[in-house]
């Protein structure tokens, strides 16, 4: 039986030669992406900044709803188009988004290593990229098996193959899907299919391709139902990040662990955190997580 452990972890990300996280404060972060940096909103950020002066390449100012939109700014000229980072073996290409991002989210990346640590040793798994955006994580993975990628974004789904062929990894069996999360993984459930691991970021609010509502506080608890049919003792992981919403890493856990009970292995649950590279290593939270493991 699947048991919760109740106090809450911390998954660090440093930077690496691609990314840093280089000061925050004052409701911003200053970041590094490979040779640009970049001023983004962070509300998390209460503090001061460490460092008196920023300098940056662009910033993304927030519009005055607080749930989204904005615009970028550039100091000079505008930011490439597009331009190609890595993250170990995978290759992806970082751009500016109006949604404040850049294409990617490298928070996740102790995910992606903690995710390889349970596949160690595997070369044949089954693995789901639900909300798989442009495919990183979906890369990483595929060092270990098959990969299943669905994201209802038909762009964020040719983003991801066209990351794929950057990465060199065209020949690796991965299936990238347009689809509704949901309903994919029902039809999942129907034709009895389980996976080794899945993945699933899902955002607060969204929408499937043929104009499906997804609202996370109502949904999530129905995709977890059909997540854990997908699941069974010999699975290796499931694991959930939620990013902007008001809820508790501990609910997150407890819903996972009433969904998994009967499953063996364990729930934990947390804060992804990012380290800054300066001054005293000062940690900036960027989501809550719940995670299912099982080494038995």
């Amino acid at each position: 039986m699947a048991w919760l452990e109740e106090s809450p972890l911390l998954m660090r990300g440093a930077g690496w030669a691609d990314y840093e996280l280089l000061d925050s404060g004052g409701s911003r972060k200053l970041e590094r992406y490979g040779p640009l940096r970049f001023i983004r909103p962070e509300p998390q950020a209460l503090w001061r900044p460490r460092l008196p002066h920023w300098r940056a390449d662009g910033e993304f100012l927030p519009a005055s709803d607080e749930d989204g939109g904005g615009r970028w700014t550039f100091a000079c000229a505008p930011a490439p188009p597009g331009w190609p980072l890595a993250w170990d073996d995978v290759r992806f290409t970082a751009r500016c988004t109006p949604f404040r991002h850049l294409a990617f989210f490298p928070d996740m990346a102790p995910v992606w290593q903690w995710m390889r640590e349970q596949l160690a040793g595997r070369h044949d798994a089954q693995l789901l990229n639900l909300f798989g955006y442009t495919g990183v994580g979906s890369l990483a993975l595929s060092r270990h098996g098959t990969v299943t990628h669905v994201d209802a974004s038909r762009k964020s789904v040719a983003q991801a193959r066209e990351n794929c062929a950057l990465s060199g990894m065209e020949d690796r069996p991965i299936r990238w899907l347009t689809d509704d999360a949901v309903k994919f993984a029902a039809r999942e459930c129907r034709r009895g299919r389980r996976y080794d691991g899945i993945i699933l970021d899902p955002p607060k609010f969204g929408r499937g391709p043929d104009g499906e509502v997804w609202r996370l506080e109502n949904d999530l608890p129905v995709l977890l139902e059909h997540c854990r049919s997908l699941l069974d003792p010999r699975s290796r992981f499931l694991f959930l990040t939620v990013y902007a919403v008001r809820m508790s890493s501990l609910a997150l856990g407890t819903l996972l662990v009433q969904m998994l009970a009967d499953l063996p292995g364990r729930v934990e649950h947390g804060e992804l955190v990012t380290v800054e590279s300066g001054g005293d290593g000062r940690l900036l939270p960027t989501a809550i997580f719940a995670r299912w493991s099982n080494h038995d």
